[in-house]
């Protein structure tokens, strides 16, 4: 069978082709199971069945000077967005240590931002120094754009991963964003990889992009050597430019999914984050045919699934919450 081929060929260490990229977007939903199988047994390879859970702090909220169309936290839109300052080191603290308890293996700190100031790096580097004492948790930071000397000091601090998702491709950035450009985004995330953190560089689907659009993120990722991949699907926000668009459907969902795992059959984590409980609905289980990572808890400025939800979503598909190394 067609999709197996394709899985074959991965597994014997071949990247994926762009035109069979295009034929995994451009199946027909008869074939959907067909298409994730594949996905799933380089998925195994990769996790086994074991699942990661990640939890996200926003430790800065709103009034960010970036126009990205599709962020209530943009100072160029008005939405119903909470805006705060930087959290303290305590709070930042205080929220790994319920990450923990919520069965989380990666807690990431998120502050909504063009850049980091000194101020931010040092208390993010505070922090980090104070939860790695306290817990076994895994450690990513999401800072914005990011220069080679604050990477280094996240690093030495103990962060082991750096989020900054790429959103789209590099053709259909513009329509995305005009305050930085795509390579900005590429720049961060060498810049952190250099350093020797892990890069935590996705995407979002849907918001206007071409089928070509999704390969092209899915194979930039794949140059790049990303280890964790993040791909949210829009969940329009009013009061953004992107409030009208709808939404991906399910299958189209999962389609993008099995794509991202057969073009990055190395990476750590291939994710499904932000939109994917109103995006997938009653089909979030058969992501995880494709995806070994979720986030729990909610997002940023919008709610999500419950630990609970999501654990019993896990076991009752067959598949494994990973724990916290002891």
């Amino acid at each position: 069978m067609k999709w197996n081929t394709i899985a074959d060929h991965v597994l014997a260490g071949e990247d994926l082709s762009r035109n069979d990229g295009l034929s995994i977007l451009r199946s027909q939903d008869t074939e959907l199971l067909e298409v994730l199988n594949a996905a799933f047994r380089v998925r195994q390879r990769q996790a086994g069945l074991k699942v990661r859970v990640h939890v996200l702090q926003n430790a800065k909220s709103g009034a960010c000077p970036e126009d990205c169309t599709f962020c209530t936290q943009s100072v160029h839109y008005q939405t119903e967005a909470a805006t705060y300052p930087r959290q303290t080191v305590e709070e930042l603290v205080q929220g790994a240590k319920k990450a923990a308890a919520m069965g989380a293996v990666t807690y990431c700190m998120v502050t909504a931002t063009r850049s980091p100031s000194e101020s931010d790096v040092n208390t993010m580097c505070e922090a980090a120094r104070v939860i790695k004492k306290d817990t076994n948790l895994k450690l990513c930071a999401s800072l914005g754009l990011l220069e080679s000397d604050e990477a280094k000091a996240l690093a030495t601090a103990g962060i082991d991963r750096y989020n900054h998702n790429l959103e789209t491709s590099a053709s259909h950035f513009s329509e995305v964003c005009t305050t930085h450009e795509f390579g900005d985004r590429v720049a961060t995330v060498k810049a952190a990889r250099d350093a020797g953190m892990e890069a935590c560089c996705g995407g979002i689907m849907g918001m206007g992009e071409s089928l070509e659009d999704r390969v092209d993120l899915a194979f930039t990722l794949r140059e790049l050597g990303v280890e964790s991949i993040p791909i949210n699907f829009l969940d329009p926000r009013p009061g953004t430019p992107m409030a009208e668009k709808e939404r991906v459907s399910p299958q189209d969902a999962l389609r993008t999914l099995a794509l991202v795992r057969l073009a990055n059959p190395d990476a750590i984590d291939i994710r499904m984050a932000g939109g994917r409980e109103v995006v997938l609905g009653a089909m979030q289980p058969l992501a995880l045919y494709a995806a070994n990572s979720m986030f729990t808890n909610g997002y940023l400025t919008t709610s999500g699934d419950t630990p609970s939800e999501d654990l019993a979503m896990i076991r009752s598909a067959g598949f494994e919450a990973e724990v916290l190394e002891a």
